[in-house]
């Protein structure tokens, strides 16, 4: 499987640089996942597509303004980190640049020394291991001196650092954004419920695989970085439920369908109570065991969620999908418009 299969053409000027003013305004492109048939809708009507009984799962993790730019101490070179996951007693994996100046044993200052990293460890990629040294309360302090760490296909400044955050963020810890979440209002999401959808949670911290690109030719030799999940037992006791009733369960974003399919896929189609770190890799082929359909942004070229999304459809329809939306101009990436791959669009209608 190469990976020029699935590469598009997307002018420029449709990567969104800034979120929309409204939350839930944005484009909505519906899509059945068998037949390709397709519907343009906003993402405020979605609620018009989900059936009493159905499980929205959202991924309730929480960005943490990971993004630092300091100094070695030694040699006031500038040093920027991206915070990636927390590995225990304040030590952080973590990207850094320019990596080639860092060596074990490199202390860089953030603050004026308020904060400051020891580099523990240097890995291929830009990968170190860092331990944080501070006084206080650390997300305070990543409060005060970190930014959010937005794509670097976007460059504007984000004004409202809330944007790039769910409106039910809960667990600190990710690296990037669920954006596919970011379209729900407090406000939708209570329409929702009282439609009887039900709403359930899993945490995924969204780690390096987010700013990996997939650098192989071949597909299959791709190797993806491991991310913290974790499952509830209310929220597995919810899905199980809706699984042996014929319920859709219905993922909201990669993340989330990644954790779904992750534990049914280490527990025989069943969900249960449950926390680890997920390498899976879903591309075309894969038979999904815990979701039916997706609500999520339209991705990357070459990127290992557009091989996720095809496999949840085809191919084919994802790329004919692509291409009607360029055709509308829709907003692609993190701050774009929405897609729900639904199983049956006129059963909806």
């Amino acid at each position: 499987m190469n990976i020029n299969e699935f590469d598009y053409e997307l002018p420029k000027e449709l990567i969104a640089q800034t979120p929309l003013e409204q939350r839930d305004s944005s484009k909505l492109l519906i899509m059945d996942k068998k037949s390709g048939e397709m519907v343009h809708e906003h993402f405020n009507n979605i609620i018009n597509y989900l059936k009493k009984g159905d499980v929205l799962v959202l991924n309730d993790t929480k960005v943490i303004p990971a993004r630092l730019i300091g100094e070695k101490e030694e040699t006031g070179a500038v040093i920027e980190l991206l915070l990636l996951k927390d590995m225990g007693n304040d030590v952080w994996e973590c990207l850094s640049k320019p990596a080639k100046r860092l060596k074990v044993g490199t202390i860089i200052s953030f603050g004026n020394g308020i904060l400051k990293a020891l580099v523990v460890a240097k890995y291929d990629e830009g990968l170190t291991h860092v331990k944080l040294i501070y006084e206080g309360i650390l997300m305070e302090i990543l409060d005060s001196l970190g930014t959010m760490p937005l794509p670097p296909y976007i460059h504007e400044k984000l004004n409202d650092q809330a944007r790039y955050q769910t409106v039910y963020a809960k667990n600190i810890g990710s690296a990037a954004a669920p954006t596919a979440g970011l379209h729900f209002t407090n406000n939708l999401i209570k329409e929702i419920e009282a439609k009887g959808v039900i709403i359930a949670y899993v945490t995924l911290h969204v780690g390096l695989g987010t700013f990996r690109p997939v650098e192989v030719e071949n597909v299959l030799e791709h190797h993806m970085h491991s991310e913290y999940y974790v499952m509830s037992k209310e929220t597995a006791d919810i899905l199980n439920k809706a699984k042996e009733e014929g319920r859709r369960i219905i993922a909201v974003g990669t993340t989330s369908t990644r954790t779904l399919e992750t534990i049914a896929s280490n527990n025989d189609g069943r969900f249960v109570a449950t926390s680890g770190n997920t390498e899976i890799f879903i591309y075309p082929g894969y038979e999904f065991k815990g979701i039916n359909c997706l609500i999520t942004n339209f991705h990357l070229p070459k990127s290992t969620l557009v091989m996720l999304v095809s496999a949840l459809s085809s191919k084919e329809n994802i790329m004919r999908a692509y291409r009607e939306a360029i055709n509308n101009k829709y907003r692609f990436f993190s701050f774009g418009d929405a897609m729900f791959i639904t199983d049956d669009i006129n059963d909806t209608l």
